[in-house]
């Protein structure tokens, strides 16, 4: 598996654009994906029960399988919770689809920003051409800068390896930075591929794959109206085709989960006001459930989030956020870590022993909790950041 520049548009036939219409102030604001062929498409969306009415289109069309020839995203306004919602995302996809001369089937649509104003949709009838204009094969960029919302900067990540003795190339964009919390984080991630494969095969591994990345992370505990993760594969590799659980299959699913946890991770990195990157590692668990349960109790403690930006050592309050997970444990056998330095054993702290080793570790940038039950071989990992002030001031000014 080797890394490799270009994102989305590093994969073969793939064009993409992205521009400024106005639905922001200012920062490019509607994108679009596009795939010379006829491409397989999957798809995963939010769990809220309010969802967008570019989720329910989006959702519609993919049901439909007539595959995907583009996808068409904005930024700055949810289309969420609006009159015409359903009736403005129907007509910025008819409106793609006619400019490409396409089924309005195969277009798909996803939205992203403040939730309950209406789309300025004179603003995106003079854009989408513009947008049309625009496609390149070297605009992957444009198109990842132009799904961010409140994000400090693109995501972007593709990957290369064979089989076959053929080239599969995989790319991926996203944008996300709070609310975010599984299942799904709320985020917008778009992946594509050249690989041949079946469209149930391709819904699989997009799926599995999301389980492993998307929903291993969290910013705040909030999810959104809007999450959708789609998956693009137009089979120009000429590879023989997937369509079962075979080595190839491996492959891909290894070359995908690559590019979502990638992506995950720099969500994360970029998650609002962040000034940590803090993995959570619960080993040693009877089950993988009761692993991630604890896992997520403390990643998602406020106290334990606003400990480590204000990089104390307290690691009293991972203790008590694991022992509200649900799960049962022995207390007198747990170990925690930081990083490397040692500062819980058998359920003593004993970080005095330590303290200048614990300080040092406390003010790096990226920190790994490691909480070990010693009861099992079990083991999950979720990635948070921690709870600053700007976070507060972000939210605080984000308005409806």
């Amino acid at each position: 598996m080797k890394e490799i520049q270009g994102g989305i548009t590093s994969v073969q036939g793939i064009k993409s654009s992205g521009i400024h219409c106005g639905i922001k102030d200012m920062g490019k604001d509607l994108a679009l994906i596009t795939s010379e062929t006829i491409a397989e498409a999957a798809g995963v969306f939010t769990t809220n029960r309010v969802r967008s009415a570019s989720v329910r289109l989006c959702s519609e069309n993919l049901k439909k399988g007539k595959g995907c020839n583009g996808i068409i995203i904005n930024s700055g306004n949810a289309n969420a919770c609006t009159k015409d919602g359903y009736l403005n995302a129907q007509e910025m996809v008819k409106l793609a689809a006619a400019y490409l001369d396409i089924p309005f089937e195969s277009i798909l649509i996803a939205s992203t920003g403040v939730i309950g104003l209406p789309l300025p949709m004179e603003r995106l009838r003079n854009g989408i051409p513009e947008l049309i204009r625009n496609l390149s094969t070297s605009g992957g960029m444009d198109a990842a800068e132009a799904i961010l919302t409140t994000d400090k900067e693109p995501k972007f990540s593709a990957v290369e390896y064979e089989t076959d003795e053929k080239a599969i190339r995989i790319g991926g964009i996203a944008k996300g930075s709070g609310m975010i919390y599984p299942k799904m984080a709320t985020m917008l991630s778009f992946l594509v591929t050249d690989v041949s494969i079946d469209k149930d095969i391709l819904q699989y591994a997009l799926e599995e794959s999301v389980k492993r990345s998307f929903n291993m992370i969290t910013v705040d505990g909030d999810t959104s109206t809007n999450d959708t993760v789609l998956c693009l594969a137009n089979g120009l590799a000429g590879n023989k085709r997937i369509t079962d659980m075979d080595d190839n299959m491996a492959m891909f699913m290894e070359g995908v989960d690559y590019v979502t946890q990638d992506l995950a991770k720099k969500i994360v990195q970029d998650g609002e006001g962040a000034t940590k990157f803090i993995e959570v590692c619960v080993k040693g668990a009877m089950t993988s459930g009761d692993a991630e349960k604890i896992a997520f109790s403390i990643a998602n403690s406020n106290l334990v989030k606003t400990a480590f930006f204000g990089e104390s050592p307290n690691w009293g309050r991972i203790m008590s956020a694991a022992g509200i997970s649900g799960v049962e444990f022995d207390v007198e056998k747990i170990d925690i870590y930081f990083n490397e330095e040692k500062v819980v054993e058998g359920g003593v702290g004993i970080g005095r022993n330590n303290a200048e080793g614990i300080k040092k570790t406390l003010k790096q940038r990226d920190i790994t909790i490691t909480i070990d039950l010693c009861m099992g071989e079990k083991r999950t990992s979720v990635w948070t950041s921690d709870l600053s002030y700007d976070y507060i001031r972000i939210n605080a000014d984000y308005k409806t």
